[in-house]
């Protein structure tokens, strides 16, 4: 009786596995490893700050930088992201900067930015209107920017009510209070330059001049109303009447201008003030539409009153 050879092997090796489905086994192996690798390490952390800011301060060392961006769970290893940096060649050559990030991001496009210097702040437009004071600019700048303390801002410009020239200005959104101030006032006296050598032969003071402009910049509608406004409301000051203008109301009992100024005038309004229109007019009034009625006396001042604000 032939006996018959039975292979008692149920189950194959790995060398029994075509070469092919060996190196997709691999490559299975080593995806599996590479997401588990970035998704725990090279991956932006979960909590990710979006809108950061982080300071590199010259001289900070590359273990100092790491620690910072860990501590604001912008990466979620140290030695990952300074292998990196190291990888790229600028550890010993980091450009100090304010680093935004403005989405999440992987810590080797982090390290990329930093080594580069690619700060990503781009200037922000913020708009002053004119008139405004110092509350309504320190409201705008509060909500624009990211490191704007609007207390300071109020106390320091606290002096500088008139002098802080509204205009369109260009700032990095992790501008501060200080920095505000400083280009609005720097702003204000390049402006007011040219007009010094006008405001000395001018009978006024340079502070009254200020002052007058920004109850012209409340109180008109349009450039041809701020001159008209103007010789109006010099000229009661000249015969000893109180201003009595609404945008500052302690006028109405007190002659003269008011002790500093109510807002931030623009140019038209300080023109306006140092050369005044004279005209027939003592009195005028603004109708429901924002329209100025004009009036000679005060019993047209009346009839206009009942005229236009009925």
């Amino acid at each position: 009786m032939e006996t018959e050879n039975i292979n008692l092997n149920v189950g194959h090796s790995v060398s029994d596995i075509p070469k092919n489905k060996k190196i997709v086994f691999y490559l299975l192996g080593i995806t599996v490893l590479f997401f588990i690798f970035y998704f725990l390490l090279l991956s932006a952390p979960k909590n990710f700050p979006i809108g950061a800011v982080v300071k590199v301060e010259p001289g900070m060392s590359l273990r100092r930088i790491s620690s910072i961006l860990k501590q604001e769970k912008l990466i979620r290893s140290r030695p990952i992201f300074e292998s990196l940096v190291i990888i790229f060649g600028r550890e010993k050559n980091i450009i100090s900067a304010d680093y935004f990030f403005e989405k999440k991001l992987p810590v080797f496009e982090i390290a990329r930015r930093i080594g580069k210097g690619e700060h990503h702040m781009a200037p922000i437009s913020v708009t002053i209107p004119e008139g405004f004071n110092t509350e309504e600019i320190g409201v705008i700048f509060d909500q624009q920017l990211t490191n704007f303390n609007k207390e300071k801002f109020l106390s320091a410009a606290h002096e500088l009510e008139g002098y802080l020239f509204p205009d369109t200005y260009f700032f990095l959104t992790n501008a501060d209070e200080q920095e505000v101030l400083q280009l609005m006032n720097e702003n204000f006296e390049e402006k007011i330059e040219s007009l010094r050598p006008a405001i000395a032969v001018s009978g006024q003071t340079e502070h009254d001049i200020i002052i007058m402009a920004s109850i012209i910049e409340k109180e008109a509608q349009g450039d041809s109303d701020r001159k008209i406004i103007s010789g109006i409301l010099w000229k009661r000051i000249l015969i000893g009447m109180p201003l009595q203008v609404d945008a500052a109301m302690e006028t109405y009992k007190k002659k003269g201008l008011p002790e500093k100024p109510i807002g931030n005038p623009g140019l038209e309004a300080i023109q306006a003030a140092l050369y005044p229109q004279k005209s027939p007019y003592l009195y005028y009034l603004h109708d429901p539409d924002g329209n100025i009625h004009y009036a000679k006396n005060f019993a047209e001042h009346v009839a206009n009153k009942s005229k236009y604000l009925r």
